[in-house]
């Protein structure tokens, strides 16, 4: 994959840094709506909590030639939001990771992310969701930690994936009706269809292998 570097000059590390300050300081609203605190069993709250506890993705997973093809087409489709080639490649093996771990679509998250927060690291609903795909803060009270920050990539995105798994599984695998408890609006079309219609924005194409023909396979 081709790197794509910006320049390093002091006067760059200084705006970048401003831009960091601004965000952590005055997050930017977001759109999301207001998923509803419920009741969880205590076995399900073992088993969320369980699935939330940190590990990270593993040193070696972008080795995997599947991962690498999937992070080189969605790569170009993310560099508006994510110019650092890096912090572009650091985010798309994330959401992979965290996505097939918790057993989705990693397209269906990237259209979670896309109508949650425009891929805003440090978005905040007036509900009071955040991050990347608009965790509501009671989250963690009930299944993680006290110390775990929803503004951390990683964090964010284990518990948008485990979340929305939660909720897919609770509705028998009906994405129309997870997404809309994810959201806090079930029953409501609007949101599951724009987060179904920003997904198929991040549909990989298909490799299709080259036909060979007759004269093809003489000039060989």
């Amino acid at each position: 994959m081709q790197k794509c570097r910006l320049s390093r000059t002091p006067k760059t590390f200084a705006v970048f840094a401003l831009v960091a300050i601004s965000s952590a300081m005055f997050p930017i609203a977001a759109r999301a709506g207001a998923q509803v605190e419920e009741k969880l069993a205590p076995s399900v709250v073992v088993g969320l909590a369980r699935a939330v506890a940190d590990n990270p993705v593993p040193r070696d997973y972008l080795n995997r030639a599947d991962v690498r093809a999937w992070i080189t087409q969605m790569s170009p489709r993310l560099a508006s939001h994510f110019p650092d080639d890096d912090a572009r490649t650091d985010f798309l093996a994330t959401v992979h990771y965290e996505a097939t771990r918790a057993g989705l679509d990693p397209q269906l998250v990237l259209g979670v992310i896309h109508h949650e927060s425009d891929f805003r690291k440090y978005a905040i609903s007036s509900a009071d969701a955040r991050g990347f795909m608009q965790v509501m803060p009671f989250w963690v009270r009930l299944i993680g930690k006290a110390d775990q920050n929803l503004f951390q990539l990683r964090t964010n995105l284990r518990y948008g994936c485990t979340i929305l798994r939660y909720y897919l599984d609770a509705e028998k695998g009906d994405v129309f009706r997870a997404l809309g408890r994810y959201n806090g609006s079930l029953g409501q079309p609007d949101y599951p269809m724009a987060v179904m219609a920003a997904m198929k924005r991040y549909q990989p194409i298909p490799f299709v292998a080259p036909v060979k023909t007759a004269a093809t396979m003489q000039s060989q």
